[in-house]
């Protein structure tokens, strides 16, 4: 199988489903880039755990401000009336239950919803930090991630065999060849690559994909 979205177009698709409006918490790392993909004309006010609201796009290169930085340690500018405030208060958001919605990105998607995206392996983040605080506290929770890992086993699955990060919180998934939801702790098709057959995606998923209507066509531009 060798057509799939790219990280840019995963996070784009991601990005249109952020409503005009929404407090948006962006995952360290591939999901900070649903930021560049806000739709014209909506507002998301983006938060990081370590005490921002409301910050812009990264800074151009050599023009960064290193007294302005995410949770992932990233240049950020600032947006007009943006904030600051102490990684406690922002905890206090995040378990208070102000956040619309938080993205991640993950090592392994559980049908019932289970979500892993830390290991205790050598090249892992060495803990679950704040995403335990961010899947029970916002919302609605996202994923994105490439369909399978490196070689090829399948990321989404029956049960997680790594350590979870939170237990059925996650609601859909977006990846390199589709769009799951999570109902009644079962992945639904919603969108796939249109020329993927079901048969191929089912090959390379780790549970049953349910079909609950119509199969939209997942379009991405090039970006």
């Amino acid at each position: 199988m060798t057509e799939k979205l790219t990280n840019a177009q995963i996070a784009w698709r991601a990005a249109q489903d952020i409503a005009d409006g929404a407090y948006v918490n962006l995952g360290i790392g591939f999901p900070e880039m649903v930021a560049k993909f806000k739709p014209p004309g909506r507002q998301a006010v983006f938060h990081t755990e370590n005490g921002v609201l409301n910050f812009g796009e990264s800074p151009p290169e050599g023009e960064e401000d290193w007294d302005l930085i995410n949770a992932g340690k990233k240049a950020i500018t600032l947006k007009p009336g943006a904030s600051f405030f102490h990684h406690a208060d922002s905890f206090a958001m995040v378990r208070g239950g102000h956040l619309d919605v938080a993205i991640l990105g993950a090592y392994e998607v559980a049908e019932n919803g289970d979500l892993a995206n830390w290991s205790t392996g050598p090249k892992g983040v060495p803990a679950v930090g704040g995403a335990m605080d961010l899947v029970h506290g916002a919302k609605r929770v996202a994923v994105i991630t490439d369909h399978v890992t490196k070689d090829g086993r399948p990321k989404l699955v029956r049960r997680c065999s790594l350590p979870l990060t939170g237990v059925g919180c996650v609601t859909r998934v977006y990846t390199s060849l589709a769009v799951v939801d999570i109902e009644s702790q079962r992945f639904v098709l919603r969108e796939k690559l249109p020329k993927l057959s079901l048969d191929a995606l089912q090959a390379v998923t780790g549970a049953e994909l349910l079909v609950d209507g119509t199969v939209g066509d997942l379009i991405v531009p090039e970006v």
